[in-house]
């Protein structure tokens, strides 16, 4: 009996597996070799395409998680891989490269940014993952992160480098703003502050087509001058934290009248 069990337990691990089920787990792969080379690019003195391999690993990351729910083969192991890559796309590579970029220079205080900055998203991180298990929730929740997600917080902190790649170094900031600016945003990440997330969402048809425009021009603009388009994405992104505050708590009062 022992035996049949154990022969139907080893044809199980041999039976074939869907190549759809590896597609998200690839491009988690792919996001962290992206992130991984641009800490290359880094050492190579290589700013913008520093830069633009943590652009591109937020995308890979951004698909990973759409086509695993999509094609429907999430599981745990893909969520903890991608939280791992993430650390490292978006915790150690922005900070390195911030690192080698400006704050050698600033003594301990710019090592002391990189260090809380990388924590922070670690901590960030691990509460997403635990958060992931928490089915008591109100289900219009789910339209908000808990604090500021780690790609957002990576782009964020790399804004002071898009700025000098698009307009030069006079907009350059200090080296010892930049390592205050690196442990606000780590601080950001770890808060309860509610950011607007799109899932959840849904829109009315007559949107769609001005949405596909929409994103067909985004897209143009990214190729056309990148760090020009990240830099207006990533300042409209900071100035809609307070709009999504404003929302989540909109949202709870209404609750609290039902």
């Amino acid at each position: 009996m022992v035996e049949d069990t154990d022969k139907k337990m080893m044809a199980a691990k041999l039976k074939n597996i869907p190549i759809t089920r590896l597609l998200p787990n690839i491009l988690t792969i792919l996001a962290l070799c992206t992130g991984l080379t641009a800490m290359r690019f880094a050492f190579m003195g290589n700013w913008s395409n520093a830069a633009l391999a943590i652009a591109i690993a937020s995308v890979f990351d951004i698909l990973d998680g759409r086509v695993a729910r999509l094609l429907g083969v999430t599981s745990k192991f893909g969520a903890e891989l991608d939280s791992l890559a993430d650390l490292i796309n978006f915790g150690v590579a922005p900070s390195l490269v911030l690192y080698l970029w400006a704050l050698q220079g600033t003594g301990s205080l710019g090592w002391i940014g990189v260090l809380v900055y990388v924590v922070c998203t670690a901590t960030r991180l691990a509460r997403f993952n635990t958060m992931l298990e928490d089915y008591v929730a109100p289900v219009w929740t789910k339209r908000y992160f808990t604090g500021v997600p780690s790609p957002a917080g990576a782009g964020i902190a790399l804004l002071p480098l898009f700025l000098v790649i698009e307009f030069g170094p006079d907009y350059q900031i200090p080296p010892l703003v930049l390592a205050f600016w690196l442990i606000m945003v780590g601080v950001l990440m770890v808060t309860r502050l509610p950011t607007l997330s799109i899932k959840g969402h849904s829109i009315a048809p007559i949107w769609v087509a001005p949405i596909m425009a929409g994103a067909c021009l985004l897209v143009a603009a990214l190729i056309t001058d990148p760090f020009l388009s990240l830099s207006v994405l990533t300042i409209a992104y900071i100035l809609s934290l307070p709009y999504g505050w404003y929302c989540y708590r909109r949202q709870e009062r209404l609750e609290s009248l039902r």
